[in-house]
């Protein structure tokens, strides 16, 4: 029996660990399936891989990292990081590596979880927290023939550092935020890329440089100059949510941003007109980098625009019956970002599995943290709570937050446990639908941002601030208290 267990050690589930540690609670334990912690920083070790948020705000806010070498942090750097905080906080004892969560189901008698371990140990728990992320569950291609290919074939997030594909003809699929990183690093190395785009990402100019020793001993000495830095990166990436989350015609400065650095990146007219969008910009998702349009413009690269037919085992074969030979294939499409929570079976008080329940009403969560039918169960970077424009470590410390709060409405009055009402939370979730029919994310594309359904169920449609404000101070009339 433990009082809590957290899922997965990446941001999240450390998050979680560190706040039960400083208050007090030493019963618990972090699963982690892997054999070490780091989440999506140890998944996606692609070259080039790199967080796209200033490293300055990509740490937690009692816990600065004085250490980082640039303004967009390298994920070696990140991983440190994160292993950096498990020992200084005392947490990396409380890590259960190679412990996959198979199965959780909720016994309405007792108020317990009872979680299941690599198919045949059983963990029995008052509260269940899932920190399982959202970028770390590879998604690849429904392609004709994929299962054939006779050469090297990998996910970005699962990159094969034992291939060497110097010299080599290479195909890569997908033109999102991974590739846009390791694409310019393949195409000096390989005798010929073929990039296939079936969408074309809108890209600005990324504002990265190194950070020097004398600055990383600077913010070592004094970390309020540190923090004043982090603030003002902070405030203005809030400024730049406006549009987001407000009015598209804001975003419009953006776009001329973007376009601009097309223009001068590409002088080809005919591959310029390959990668000019033809959406609104920000309803998928923005990208930055100095590096893609030139590594485009390469005598070896070559940009398909012609949808994939089918893969054969020497090549891929576009709609037009154009076969284009290659040696490996590396998928760069991204994750199942609205499946992260559903792999696993969630059997909430009725015996229904989180995945039945989300199919038949919508995915959905109180504040994305809390569901109804699911009492003690507390989701981190759940439903509605990803970002488009700031840092998720700054709504994953909200939730945490938040859910400390249950855990002590749990302890303070003694039940057996707490459940958001469905009242509450169908106010929320109607609230944050209604919100985002006027945002950029609903402006017609299809992105990750949608879930099977076409919805939305990814994207927080208001600032950062406004998520803070209302995780703030937790409602017990959110709740019922079941002793």
């Amino acid at each position: 029996m433990a009082e809590v267990v957290i899922i997965g050690s990446g941001f999240a589930g450390l998050c979680m660990g560190i706040k039960l540690q400083q208050a007090g609670c030493e019963d618990f334990v972090i699963l982690e399936k892997a054999d070490d912690l780091g989440g999506t920083w140890r998944d996606n070790t692609y070259p080039g891989c790199a967080c796209d948020i200033p490293s300055y705000l990509y740490s937690f806010s009692f816990e600065q990292n004085p250490r980082w070498t640039r303004m967009f942090a390298p994920w070696d750097e990140i991983l440190a990081y994160l292993r950096h905080c498990a020992d200084k906080y005392g947490i990396a004892g409380k890590i259960r590596y190679g412990a996959e969560v198979t199965e959780a189901v909720f016994d309405e008698a007792t108020g317990h979880w009872t979680v299941t371990v690599n198919g045949d140990e059983t963990i029995e728990t008052q509260a269940l927290v899932t920190g399982v992320g959202s970028l770390h569950e590879p998604k690849l291609p429904d392609i004709p023939g994929l299962d054939s290919f006779g050469g090297t074939t990998f996910h970005s997030a699962q990159w094969d550092h034992s291939a060497d594909l110097r010299g080599r003809n290479v195909a890569v699929i997908g033109t999102g935020a991974s590739a846009i990183q390791f694409v310019p690093q393949l195409a000096g190395e390989v005798a010929q890329l073929d990039l296939y785009q079936r969408t074309p990402p809108w890209v600005t100019p990324k504002p990265d440089r190194a950070i020097g020793r004398w600055e990383r001993k600077l913010h070592e000495r004094f970390p309020a100059g540190q923090r004043t830095i982090r603030n003002a990166i902070y405030w203005g990436l809030e400024g730049r949510g406006a549009g987001f989350a407000g009015n598209p015609k804001l975003m419009k400065g953006l776009e001329i941003q973007a376009k601009r650095h097309l223009r001068k990146q590409i002088t080809d007219p005919e591959l310029r007109a390959k990668l000019t969008p033809d959406y609104q910009i920000g309803c998928k998702r923005v990208l930055i980098s100095n590096d893609y349009y030139p590594a485009l413009t390469r005598p070896n690269v070559d940009v398909v625009t012609t949808p994939i037919a089918r893969i054969t085992p020497t090549g891929v074969v576009t709609a037009d019956g154009t076969e284009r030979a290659c040696d490996a294939i590396v998928h760069g499409t991204g994750f199942a970002v609205s499946a992260n929570l559903t792999r696993m079976p969630i059997l909430g008080k009725d015996g229904v599995d989180l995945a039945d329940h989300w199919k038949r009403n919508g995915i959905g969560a109180h504040l994305g943290i809390t569901v109804a039918g699911y009492p003690n169960l507390f989701l981190l970077v759940g439903p509605n709570t990803l970002l488009g424009h700031s840092s998720m470590i700054f709504m994953i410390e909200a939730q945490v937050r938040y859910v400390m709060q249950a855990l002590h409405l749990l302890r303070r009055r003694n039940a057996t446990y707490v459940e958001v009402r469905e009242d509450a939370q169908e106010q929320f979730v109607t609230g944050v639908q209604g919100e985002l029919g006027d945002t950029v994310w609903n402006a017609g594309c299809t992105s990750w941002y949608l879930d099977a359904s076409g919805r939305n169920s990814t994207i927080w449609p208001e600032w950062t601030m406004s998520y803070w404000r209302r995780t703030r101070r937790l409602d017990p009339s959110d709740f019922a208290v079941v002793h």
